[in-house]
């Protein structure tokens, strides 16, 4: 697998392009590494952890492009992939508004160019 997802702020997202690194969220800062899923935990993701958030960007990252990244057993028991250190801008292929409703319906619009 070269790439997983992340879901971000689009605020934090917006100071983290401008800085040329994600730091990460509250939750990555707390746990010592960036959460990260592959296309398949992704919907389950946003699901449990951003449920009625709107203002929301998915990045698509490459993984050959990250230097520290390590797949642990999280939810379940399933790998996830966790970066440990920050997330640089230029690992980001595609950069997409999303939002997820309260139900967990999940909308997902074009990348930006």
């Amino acid at each position: 697998m070269t790439t997983a997802f992340k879901i971000v702020d689009a605020a934090e997202w917006a100071a983290a392009r401008k800085a040329g690194a994600y730091a990460g969220s509250p939750v990555d800062l707390a746990d010592g590494y960036i959460h990260l899923s592959t296309a398949g935990q992704l919907e389950e993701t946003a699901r449990r952890h951003y449920a009625g958030r709107t203002n929301l960007r998915l990045l698509e990252v490459d993984l050959d492009r990250l230097d520290a990244v390590k797949w642990e057993p999280s939810r379940g028991g399933a790998l996830f992939p966790h970066q440990y250190g920050a997330l640089p801008v230029a690992a980001v292929l595609t950069d997409r508004p999303m939002a997820v409703s309260d139900a967990g319906v999940i909308t997902v619009g074009v990348p930006d160019a």
